[in-house]
């Protein structure tokens, strides 16, 4: 069962449910599965995976790559542990969430999928589709990065670059999908995505002897990271198996920032920053829902400008880490986290470093 936290209505989880509310809110599951044992396993079989946590999944492992339990590594020039979200198999946490949509789009019986995105998702749900033998069309900018372009159209999915912002890309998007051309495979907007996102935080605390951080930084566009570890520490936490939940930390572009012009009240009069590509949302389709999260996790969103980016992104590659410039928002946010004290210095802070820089 599909339910819209807003209005309330429900619809039948299956492949003519509607892609959101009547009333124009995400929809999501009714239910979180949880396992039956309030103590968390001795061993986990990480050969399966994200398969690894089936107990608060409820999709069949049908579409798989491999992926999961990214390492955690300790960066103490940062006073930090980075997750490296960057190594899966199409080089972005999305693969987290493209391996449950796709393998509930299988469950499901569809036979074409729709997306829409800068490149990452859009990449991810290509390749998934391609891995289960179905077909894909994927809407993205018409600057997309070349080196993303180039890895979607060798998975064979029909690349439609749209002219515009990154807004218009969706806006074609969901054309094509009310025009029954596919089933919105979207990582804003389909609740499979969030149940995949979800197992990074799941993953973490194993990893960590099931000890949650005191924070966990991301880059922030449509909250797709953000919003899935919440939901993940949430399930954890209900389950018996942590006993805290994190500060949620977001990192938003300058010129691109509505989830920090929402919290601060102001909007940001530096330049825009283009060169965090990924996160350029200008209207994230569960704002309430990331604002949500922040707020009950008593965490916090700032805004990262173009210089703080190259800067940092440079530093990254110094030390080892070749990510994607989106990711160079989250550790170059660091500081302002640790100015506003929203972040102390003995607190354990764990940062996603969410893509490769090797795309590019």
């Amino acid at each position: 069962m599909l339910t819209c936290g807003d209005c309330g209505r429900t619809y039948p989880d299956d492949a003519d449910a509607p892609w959101r509310c009547e009333c124009g809110h995400a929809l999501d599951y009714a239910d979180q599965p949880l396992p039956d044992s309030d103590d968390p396993p001795a061993h986990l079989d990480r050969d399966r995976g994200l398969w690894a946590f089936e107990p608060f999944l409820d999709t069949e492992r049908t579409v798989t790559l491999g992926e999961g339990w990214t390492p955690v590594v300790d960066a103490p020039a940062w006073g930090a542990q980075f997750k490296l979200e960057s190594i899966f198999p199409t080089g972005s946490f999305k693969d987290r969430g493209a391996a449950l949509t796709v393998s509930r789009a299988v469950e499901l019986g569809v036979d074409r999928l729709v997306e829409d995105s800068s490149g990452n998702a859009g990449l991810a749900i290509a390749t998934y589709a391609a891995r289960a033998g179905i077909d894909a069309a994927i809407y993205v900018p018409a600057d997309v990065k070349a080196g993303k372009l180039r890895a979607i159209e060798r998975t064979g999915a029909d690349v439609v670059r749209v002219e515009g912002s990154r807004g218009d890309v969706t806006d074609a998007c969901v054309e094509a999908v009310e025009r029954d051309e596919g089933w919105y495979a979207s990582h804003a907007w389909n609740p499979a995505f969030f149940r995949g996102t979800a197992t990074v935080a799941l993953e973490l605390a194993a990893q960590r002897d099931w000890q949650v951080p005191d924070a966990f930084v991301t880059p922030l566009g449509h909250g797709t990271l953000l919003l899935g570890a919440y939901r993940g520490f949430q399930a954890l936490r209900d389950a018996g198996w942590t006993d805290g939940m994190p500060k949620l930390l977001g990192v938003q572009a300058t010129g691109a920032a509505p989830i920090v012009d929402a919290l601060d009240g102001t909007g940001s009069e530096e330049p825009s920053n283009t060169a965090a590509d990924g996160i350029q949302i200008r209207e994230p389709a569960r704002e309430d829902q990331i604002l949500e999260a922040i707020r009950e996790t008593d965490g916090d969103a700032v805004a990262v400008g173009p210089d703080a980016t190259e800067r940092e992104h440079d530093r990254l590659a110094r030390a080892g880490f070749h990510v994607e410039s989106t990711s160079a928002t989250a550790t170059a946010a660091l500081a302002a986290f640790r100015e506003r004290g929203t972040v102390s210095p003995d607190d354990d802070v764990v940062v996603a470093l969410t893509g490769t820089g090797l795309k590019g």
